[in-house]
């Protein structure tokens, strides 16, 4: 990676908007540099370009919007690059609210709801435009389009997001000029702004920061049911996860050479060509590290004999991620205790997939898979019954201890914040996404199950969207019964899983 180098001269010609940092190395820029830099540059600009493909859906969605906060203005910033180690940032992505809204994933950047007399909102993408070549900006700036690449012009996005676009640089002005109306931010994405609103806000600090959460929570109510460009998006992830899952089991003898590490950057490697990047941190888990329900060191050994929990998903490049796990053997078959564990967990999945349907409440599948997975506990002797007892003290959570499942889109726990009466204490609707994800984990040091059970840990999640006639399973594309996971593995490594050399 090239050293960005900010650069400060005397004879560098400046205008009031644009002035390199003082921090950095320095080369001194001449008149005569700083005069041919800003000549011999080809019109780049596009015409007539074709808007996103999402944009009547964001329409719709930023009138549902509107609808909700009549009278007041709304902002939703998209955020800004974040620090990883001194001037490295990390990979920016915009906030899920503000693609949601407008398909744009530009950092820095806002939407604007301004309401007007009348009703309704007009809505206004302000964005970054491209780098001043006149004053040096898009060469000498370290976020300038020579060192971070070509941005869309305010014409071109504007074409793109069907949307009035302005110069963001110039929004806290805007905002101190505007009509005296009550606003609210998304907060957590701009400090800046925030404070602007701040400033001009007639509410206590509590007051404003209520009236902001309600922006989010009205979002993610919003957000729940997917429209049908948002399910297409989701198959398009899952379809990519399933071929990257795929891919994970042809390599499965390099992984038993080295490590998870291998495992990770094989799925890593079909997320990058196929889409924006992984959904999440993946969790590549062999042997006792299954037992660590959130394991992303992904540094273990890969041994034949032991259980692989691959839990990992494809964010699309328009930022819909997927998020499935397989429970695999790495020899290619399952022991006998693995496979019990394996098959009781696949049957608490199969009750939490057959509970979920429109009208039922959102609640009953986790319920429906958390009781298949107490009665075998008790069954094995673990748990003692009788199972409502087991249920209500919520035992089973000592080899269980997460729910099975979420909601799933934008974000791989999406909606997080959408009201509890439409969430967790709501029924489900044709359009809504959630995983269905039971597992098993006992832990290597558990002395209250036997020893041929301690160091397992098995999870089987797939990606289930409610129809208006039931449910579909997504990612049923890939196996998941044990004898055909068996199948599955043998027709990639029909000799067995042989290490091979690297």
């Amino acid at each position: 990676m090239t050293e960005q180098q900010p650069h400060q001269s005397a004879t560098t010609a400046q205008t009031p908007e644009f002035t390199p940092r003082k921090n950095g190395p320095y080369q001194r820029v001449s008149e005569e540099l700083a005069a041919w830099m800003r000549t011999g540059w080809a019109d780049t600009e596009r015409r007539d370009l074709t808007p996103l493909e999402q944009s009547d859906y964001t329409a719709k969605r930023r009138a549902a919007l509107s609808a909700r906060f009549p009278g007041e203005r709304l902002v939703i910033p998209s955020g800004h690059l974040r620090t990883r180690s001194n001037d490295t940032e990390y990979p920016f992505r915009a906030a899920c609210d503000y693609v949601y809204l407008s398909g744009d994933q530009a950092e820095g950047a806002a939407l604007v709801f301004e309401p007007r007399s009348g009703g309704g909102h007009d809505v206004t993408a302000y964005l970054v435009p491209r780098s001043n070549r006149d004053n040096g900006e898009f060469w000498l700036d370290s976020q300038g389009e020579l060192w971070v690449g070509r941005r869309n012009s305010l014409t071109e996005s504007a074409q793109l997001l069907g949307l009035p676009t302005a110069d963001v640089r110039t929004l806290p002005e805007v905002l101190r000029q505007a009509p005296d109306v009550p606003s609210r931010i998304l907060r957590g994405y701009d400090t800046g702004l925030e404070a602007v609103l701040g400033e001009l806000n007639k509410f206590g600090s509590d007051e404003a920061a209520t009236r902001d959460a309600e922006l989010l929570v009205a979002l993610h109510d919003q957000r729940l049911v997917k429209d049908d460009w948002e399910l297409g998006q989701l198959r398009r992830a899952v379809d990519s996860t399933v071929r990257g899952f795929h891919d994970v089991v042809r390599m499965l003898p390099e992984a038993v050479a080295t490590s998870e590490r291998y495992i990770e950057g094989t799925f890593h490697l079909r997320a990058r060509v196929e889409g924006n990047d992984v959904g999440y941190g993946t969790i590549a888990a062999s042997g006792p590290n299954a037992t660590t329900l959130h394991w992303m060191r992904n540094d273990g050994a890969v041994r034949p004999g032991e259980l692989l929990l691959l839990d990992a998903g494809v964010e699309t490049s328009t930022l819909y991620t997927a998020d499935v796990t397989r429970t695999l053997p790495i020899s290619g078959t399952f022991g006998p205790t693995q496979r019990r564990v394996y098959d009781l967990v696949l049957a608490a999945q199969e009750a939490g997939i057959a509970a979920v349907a429109p009208g039922e409440p959102v609640r009953a599948y986790h319920e429906a898979a958390q009781r298949v997975l107490a009665e075998g506990l008790i069954e094995w002797g673990l748990l003692e019954g009788p199972v409502e007892r087991v249920l209500e003290l919520g035992l089973q959570r000592r080899y269980s201890l997460h729910g099975t499942g979420h909601m799933l889109g934008l974000d791989v726990h999406d909606c997080a914040t959408a009201r509890t009466e439409n969430y967790r204490d709501g029924a489900l609707e044709p359009g809504m996404v959630l995983t269905v994800e039971p597992g098993l984990y006992f832990q290597p040091d558990d002395e209250t199950v036997p020893a041929e059970l301690r160091g397992i840990g098995v999870r089987i999640e797939d990606d289930v969207c409610v129809t208006a006639s039931g449910r579909e399973n997504l990612s049923a594309a890939l196996p998941r019964r044990a004898e055909d996971v068996e199948a599955w593995i043998a027709e990639y490594h029909p000799n067995g899983i042989i290490a091979t050399t690297t």
